[in-house]
């Protein structure tokens, strides 16, 4: 691949990066659709908390030369994603730049651990790169080979939006204010109902495999099913999923980490949701209906799935609905799950992160 366009931002770059760098600036890069906003959000009420600092959000996909300038002139530069400029950016010693990454722990392969093609630009990427964000000392080793970056670089100091969790939530009001908004009964329990993309298309369509009359017949008396599917999926519905009242589709509400404090069991299968919702004890069910498929021919684990998820793995609806039934859930399975994915949670990320920024000068 030339990477032209993202050469083409590092010729930009390179007409203001004479400009003196500037101690309390903060730079943001983040796309316009501010996907993953969460992180720079902690992460800017931290440093507002030091002193005065100046903020900029760059938008990686608008052209502005006075945004080239604030950033080329910002100490610290944030990221929640993968920025190809950046391998052809040519920043000076005294801009530090920190990647955040939005997930936490390590579950699917991503980056150079799978795509070998991409390896050399993200080797460059991270010679620009002074810190990676970890939420383990477990998961070093992993996201190294995904950045295609030294271990020295990749600080276990946690998730900044991971915050949120201690934060003073109102949980009955979440749950009250939201089963108004959808028009549920509030003293439903809710299953939230999360499952990840497939390369395979077949297997997109979960409700050639979940039987909801059958799901609803079973719980629906004590449950509602609230489905969040990933944006590609919805490629893969005929019907209009928004008005079906067999389930709730919460595929657009805006907060997941809500969702996930106001939901009693996760249904998922392969998504990264699973690390998330482990912090909060609460059960999973994993739905891998295509299981053995996507073991052997999508991206694969950084660990061995039927033997680490913090839950049962279920194939079929009838053995999704006796799990549920029965409540065969292991709470000493999450316990040791989150111990490999997180080092600490304690509400601190944000102020770990730059408390070791400042500390270094």
């Amino acid at each position: 691949m030339s990477y032209l366009k993202h050469k083409v931002y590092g010729l930009i770059f390179k007409l203001f990066n004479h400009n003196d760098v500037e101690k309390n600036r903060v730079s943001f890069i983040i796309d316009s659709r501010e996907s993953f906003k969460g992180n720079l959000d902690y992460i800017k009420k931290e440093f507002e908390k030091r002193g005065d600092f100046k903020f900029h959000f760059f938008y990686k996909d608008k052209l502005s030369f006075n945004s080239f300038k604030k950033l080329s002139s910002s100490k610290y530069i944030f990221l929640n994603d993968n920025f190809f400029p950046l391998a052809f950016m040519d920043f000076k010693d005294e801009n530090t730049i920190v990647q955040l990454w939005h997930a936490p722990g390590a579950s699917k392969k991503f980056g150079g651990s799978v795509d070998l093609e991409s390896r050399e630009i993200l080797s460059k990427i991270s010679d620009n790169t002074d810190y990676l964000i970890v939420t383990s000392k477990n998961i070093i080793e992993y996201y190294s080979e995904a950045f295609q970056m030294s271990n020295d670089k990749i600080k276990p100091l946690g998730l900044p939006r991971m915050d949120y969790y201690f934060e003073n939530h109102d949980l009955d009001k979440l749950k009250q204010d939201f089963c108004q908004k959808v028009n549920i009964p509030p003293d439903k329990k809710i299953i939230l109902y999360a499952p990840t993309f497939r390369d395979e298309e077949k297997y997109n369509n979960v409700f050639d495999f979940l039987d909801l009359e059958k799901f609803n017949q079973e719980l629906g008396s004590e449950y509602v099913l609230a489905l969040r599917l990933h944006p590609k999926i919805k490629n893969f519905y005929k019907e209009d999923i928004s008005s079906n009242s067999r389930y709730v589709d919460v595929s657009d509400f805006e907060s997941e980490q809500e969702l996930m404090l106001i939901s009693d069991i996760l249904i998922t299968d392969y998504s990264s949701i699973m690390i998330e919702y482990s912090v909060l004890n609460k059960p999973t069910v994993f739905f891998t209906y295509d299981l053995d498929y996507y073991l052997a021919n999508e991206r694969g684990f950084y660990y061995d799935f039927k033997t680490t998820v913090p839950g049962p793995i279920v194939y079929t609806s009838d053995e999704l609905i006796d799990v549920i039934k029965d409540g065969r859930f292991d709470k000493g399975k999450i316990s040791d799950f989150v111990k490999t994915q997180f080092d600490e949670i304690d509400g601190h990320s944000s102020e770990r992160i730059v408390d070791y920024l400042l500390n270094r000068g």
